[in-house]
């Protein structure tokens, strides 16, 4: 009797794989009788990931697109699935315990039948709880110890190999003969494939597949392809119908024709071994090749003026990856998923711009790099290398080692009052009190209407750029030129300026971080990062010396700035000393990650 394959459709990841938004909830429901028309897929990842964030980007309602698009998989049979990382939830960092929980209520109530959870680094300890109120809301999810419904394997960039891969889903299915095993490989480094036929061979029982427009690349291979694959293989796999294979195909390529395919890098389209050697996943291809862009030129000027051989972009890239290649073990091994994949690389770019200059290596590590190096976002799975211990002992670092969550305590009250002093409704099921606390800013900007403006001018100013055939990023904004300290002086003595202190380019979000910058009104402590600096020779974090909250903001994301210029104003406030203590504490960045 042949073994029956399942497959999923990972609707969601195609996207955020490509690019930096997904479809609105009017193309979703567009689109989703065609899917279930097509007859081959058990499964579909509806949402999680960036997709409640999106949304509030457009200046929609996340929570209603989560409904409208799970309710006709639902009335179909098909199982829904969301994706969430354990500790960050569905945002790029921590979130509270009680939010955490209210999350997978809310999910579940939306139409979501399974929570997939991962921790990007890996601890248990970060997953103990997405599994725990998953169960509490009768939302499946993984890790066997914990009492996990199913297991899925998730390769970014195909760090494990075929063989690797198929003897792990062996091993699995050996001591857990009853567990359900997922497969979700990326194209990126060219091993999807034998990858796929290898797990089933070993004993998973679905597979994470895309489908044209948006398939094979960064993304993920095409259902067609490998359902012709395991057929031949002998599995017991579902027909496709494909006159709705092409209407969903034609359809994806109408949203992308409509204004998706502005902020599609085709970059992502392409497969790459070059990735194999760095372990780097397939989608941060994209950015990071824009990140090159951004300090080549600074590289070589530094180059030039020591007399040495400057460098083409190829030489550039193979040294990116060689870096990332050597870092990696001495950071402990950090799995290359998000955030901490980023982290690495910006590690590695950093050390490449300062060795340039003639500096040591490590002499640039961001925050959000420590808090993964200290333990602070879970505990990483190989050995620090005595370098990065020294360079932390020589900082004053303090190496955390209790249990993550427990450095980040409950918030929902305080979320809940700020709904109640505005008027807004918690919503069905608290859906819209769920939203706040996960994604508070973005959240603001929908209700008061700036996302929804902030989209449709990112989008004009994209469709104005005909005279190239490059994917927009609206992450760099037009360039404003910023007051200088004689052209910006406050009145108020509380009112401190703070100037740049070289001339550069500034940036909120910088590598490709979905984030906005802070807004007026922020509360910001001393020490806290406000923005990112890139010069022609490195890029440095901007802190603010003062206690207070962001009184203006003067200069924009992507801004050319001179020494001297004013990047933001900030109302100080005097803290008393136990305020202060607790805000050491509780300190997190007011540009997040």
């Amino acid at each position: 009797m042949k073994r029956k394959i399942g497959f999923s459709l990972v609707y969601r990841d195609m996207w955020q794989s490509s690019g930096k938004y997904q479809p609105r909830i009017d193309q979703l429901k567009e689109v989703a009788p065609h899917i279930i028309e097509m007859g081959c897929f058990d499964r579909i990842e509806t949402n999680g990931g960036a997709f409640e964030q999106v949304q509030l980007m457009y200046g929609e309602n996340p929570n209603t697109a989560v409904r409208e698009w799970t309710k006709p998989f639902n009335e179909a049979g098909i199982k829904t699935h969301m994706l969430e990382r354990a500790l960050n939830g569905i945002r790029m960092f921590p979130v509270p315990a009680d939010v955490r929980r209210l999350m997978f209520k809310v999910k579940k109530a939306q139409g979501v039948d399974i929570a997939r959870s991962f921790c990007g680094l890996n601890d248990h300890r970060n997953l103990e709880l997405s599994i725990k109120y998953a169960k509490e809301a009768d939302v499946a999810d993984h890790i066997i110890e914990y009492g996990a419904d199913e297991i899925c394997l998730k390769d970014m960039a195909g760090v494990g190999r075929p063989a690797m891969l198929g003897e792990l889903v062996r091993r699995i299915k050996t001591k857990y003969p009853g567990i359900i095993v997922q497969y979700h490989g990326h194209s990126g480094p060219g091993m999807s494939v034998a990858s796929m036929l290898e797990v089933a061979r070993a004993g998973a029982d679905f597979l994470d597949v895309a489908m044209e427009p948006l398939s094979w690349g960064m993304i993920h291979p095409d259902v067609i392809a490998i359902q012709a694959i395991m057929k031949d293989a002998g599995f017991d796999v579902p027909g496709i119908n494909m006159e709705a294979y092409m209407k969903v195909r034609s359809l994806t390529q109408k949203f992308i024709d409509d204004f998706l395919g502005y902020f599609i890098d085709p970059r992502n389209k392409q497969i790459s071994s070059l990735l194999i050697s760095s372990g780097l996943p397939g989608g941060m291809m994209g950015s990071m090749m824009a990140d090159l862009k951004g300090v080549h030129a600074g590289i070589n000027t530094t180059l030039k003026n020591k007399g040495q051989k400057e460098l083409t972009e190829d030489e550039l890239v193979v040294k990116l990856f060689n870096e990332v290649e050597f870092i990696w073990p001495k950071l402990g091994y950090p799995p290359l998923v998000t955030p901490f994949s980023q982290y690495v690389k910006n590690v590695a770019l950093m050390n490449i711009i300062q060795l340039a200059g003639g500096k040591e290596r490590y002499s640039m590590i961001d925050n959000n790099t420590w808090d993964m190096i200290l333990g602070r976002a879970g505990k990483l799975p190989g050995e620090l290398d005595n370098e990065i211990l020294n360079l932390a002992k020589s900082q004053a670092k303090e190496f955390y080692t209790g249990i993550p969550q427990d450095g980040y305590p409950d918030q929902l009250e305080v979320f809940r009052e700020e709904m109640k002093k505005n008027g807004w409704e918690t919503g069905r099921d608290d859906e819209e009190l769920f939203e706040l606390a996960m994604h508070d800013r973005q959240y603001r900007d929908y209700k008061s209407g700036a996302a929804k403006s902030r989209f449709e001018s990112e989008l004009e100013k994209a469709r104005n750029l005909t005279n190239n055939n490059i994917a927009v990023s609206s992450e760099v904004r037009p360039e404003k030129k910023a007051e200088t300290l004689k052209e910006l002086k406050p009145a108020d003595p509380d009112h401190k300026n703070i100037p740049s202190p070289a001339k550069g380019k500034v940036y909120y979000n910088l590598y490709s971080e979905l984030t906005e910058p802070s807004a007026v009104g922020d509360p910001v402590n001393e020490g806290d990062r406000i923005c990112y600096l890139q010069t022609n020779s490195y890029i440095t974090e901007i802190t603010c010396p003062y206690n207070g909250e962001i009184a203006e903001i003067v200069v924009q994301q992507g801004a050319n700035v001179n020494k001297g210029d004013i990047l933001f104003i900030i109302k100080e406030i005097a803290k008393t000393e136990t305020e202060k203590t607790k805000n050491k504490k509780m300190k997190k960045n007011i540009v997040k990650k």
